[in-house]
């Protein structure tokens, strides 16, 4: 009996619909490719629920004629090429002809298009890969097609869709990632009918400033190479615009975006001591490379590129930043500004007091050859055995010493030097019980501020210190989003914010304590932080638990910051008060103790 039969279509689509279709903000990329190939020089994206209900693509490319319009949702079915060859030869985003026919697998589909060269236009309702109507309309020349009830037929998949803020702040992200590579075209998205960005047609560099912050106009340096492997252009940050987190880093391929460790690491080895280690540059790099010499048929979400010349290329990426570093003076310089140095007098010849050869004096009765009177040790055999016995009655028996636990046990170890050093700016020792205690000062602050704000936050008694000038910052659609949504959760801990539209905030109020805190800079830094942070408990926990960690990480004492004793005093005694004063929030200890028997082992 035969046992292997042909899937039909509906559920090879859905199978399709899979790698294609992962969640709303790949259908958002997908269509927003298709409307960039078409020609569109204005897209707009509106979106409901985060896409769970509605995403809506309306362009003015070319459109489709009736016939082009049915063969769209077939498997397959491609306008991108005709023949194998031509998949070295890409010069569209979308060439596989999966896209629109997964979408149409797992969601309810209207599209509406129509060409120039046609008075009507074509209305066509697709659900679950079946169609349910087509027929003529009346239409502007272009694209209108919009995407409802996802997965409505895969209740599996839509169950473990993320929270509408994550999948929000992935559309976003699609979104600035195709109108970064696509300034001549201008883009508007919408999120439940409120407008969240609109950016018009512009050059490159107005387009990166006005999907990101303003001040970034001032970080960037040019970046332009021509050769016959690749062009490489863009922009890369200034060194003084380094951070740790949140940098804005982006590459793409011939008009597709991309992700390549490996030319991330021929950028930041340009910047080698001129950044902290660690910190991260703000790049937007733009390869222009013959389409026979990539690959980017390897992954279905097409970020992935194979270069036929990578290590060439990442020489020649790491010698234009550098170029332009140079060029832009942006390499620290040695500075010979002599402005407040020392009065160091110079010498001047005196007529009257001729110059004079030094005088050498010695001791001619200096013999180092003489023998010195000195102790000669003892011969009296009995005398060394009574001190050797006396030594080793006074050194205590470490051998049934039972070893130092790995924790501080606040039970039995709570006996404490008043004495306190601390070692390299970094680590406080102090003597305990059971015996050298180290401490390090960065954790264990980061440890107190966190349960503190976290207290705060859930008896929202957090107190607020007005700032005298409010300061202005302007973020990305995606970061606005993401501080729309906790903007209450940062009024417990003691953040006055205002939202003025269109991506600027006016920061009135931080908490108390934070005094000569840059509040912009500690914002950005926390943004960064909560949208790294990877939820573990319930939605409002885990925001409490996100925001009081980005806090603390950003406001507490500094590795090498010198402390007073009474400041040491006070950090071990406020540890020693925490719920959990061995660890750090995300898992890192805070301090280790040596045991006497560790140190006897040295002696």
């Amino acid at each position: 009996m035969d046992i292997i039969h042909l899937l039909p279509d509906s559920v090879a689509n859905q199978i399709a619909a899979g790698e294609v279709v992962q969640r709303p903000s790949s259908v958002v990329k997908e269509l927003m490719e298709n409307s960039v190939d078409a020609g569109a020089t204005s897209i707009d994206v509106l979106i409901m629920d985060a896409g769970r209900t509605s995403i809506r693509v309306i362009d003015d490319g070319k459109g489709m004629s009736e016939t082009d319009a049915r063969l769209a949702f077939e498997r397959h079915a491609t306008s991108k090429i005709r023949k194998a060859e031509d998949l070295f030869s890409l010069h569209t985003m979308g060439f596989r002809g999966e896209a629109l026919p997964s979408i149409a697998a797992v969601a309810q589909v209207q599209l509406k298009t129509r060409i120039a060269a046609n008075d009507l236009g074509t209305d066509l309702t697709i659900e679950g890969s079946r169609v349910v109507m087509q027929e003529p309309c009346s239409c502007p020349v272009g694209t209108d097609i919009e995407v409802r009830n996802l997965f409505y037929n895969v209740p599996a998949r839509r169950k473990f869709l993320k929270s509408n803020q994550t999948e929000l702040g992935n559309i976003m992200q699609d979104f600035e990632r195709i109108a970064l590579v696509n300034p001549t075209v201008s883009f508007s998205l919408t999120h439940n009918d409120t407008l969240i960005v609109r950016l018009p047609a512009a050059n490159l560099r107005q387009r990166i400033v006005g999907v990101f912050e303003k001040k970034l106009n001032e970080q960037l340096l040019a970046v332009d190479v021509d050769t016959t492997l690749a062009r490489i252009t863009g922009f890369v940050g200034r060194p003084e615009s380094a951070r740790k987190k949140g940098a804005h880093q982006f590459f793409f391929t011939n008009g597709r975006y991309m992700r390549h460790p490996y030319f991330h690491k021929a950028v930041m080895d340009a910047f080698t001591h001129l950044i902290p280690e660690g910190e991260q540059v703000p790049y937007f790099i733009y390869f222009d490379v013959a389409p026979e010499n990539i690959d980017v048929n390897i992954h279905p979400t097409k970020t992935e590129i194979k270069f036929e010349n990578d290590s060439a290329i990442w020489q020649i990426l790491q010698a234009a930043i550098r170029d332009t570093l140079g060029r832009f003076n942006a390499v620290p310089t040695i500075d010979f500004d002599v402005q407040g140095r020392p009065d160091i007098p110079t010498f001047e010849a005196n007529p009257t007091q001729p110059v004079r050869a030094p005088q050498l004096e010695y001791n001619p009765d200096y013999n180092p050859f003489r023998k010195h009177s000195t102790p000669r040790p003892t011969d009296d055999w009995a005398q060394l055995y009574d001190v050797a016995r006396l030594q080793a009655s006074a050194t205590p028996d470490t051998s049934m010493q039972s070893e130092a636990p790995d924790l501080f046990d606040t039970e039995g170890d709570m006996e404490m030097s008043s004495d306190h050093f601390q070692f390299r700016g970094q680590y406080i020792l102090t003597a305990v019980r059971s015996g050298l205690m180290i401490v390090e000062q960065h954790r264990a602050h980061l440890r107190i501020l966190y349960e503190q704000y976290l207290k705060q936050m859930q008896s929202r008694s957090a107190t607020t210190q007005g700032l005298l000038f409010p300061e202005m910052i302007h973020l990305a659609p995606s970061d606005a989003q993401l501080l729309d949504e906790i903007t209450d959760a940062l009024s417990s801990l003691g953040f006055d914010i205002t939202s003025l539209g269109g991506g600027s905030f006016s920061i009135q109020g931080i908490p108390s304590g934070l005094d000569g805190v840059d509040a912009s800079t500690l914002l950005t830094q926390m943004i960064a932080d909560a949208r790294e942070e990877q939820p573990a408990q319930s939605a409002l926990s885990d925001l409490n638990h996100r925001l009081a960690l980005a806090l603390a990480r950003n406001t507490s004492i500094a590795v090498g910051q010198a402390l007073s004793a009474q400041e040491m005093d006070t950090l071990l005694a406020d540890l020693f008060q925490c719920e959990n004063p061995n660890m750090t929030p995300n898992g890192k200890p805070t301090l280790a103790i040596l045991s006497p028997r560790d140190i006897d082992q040295y002696f």
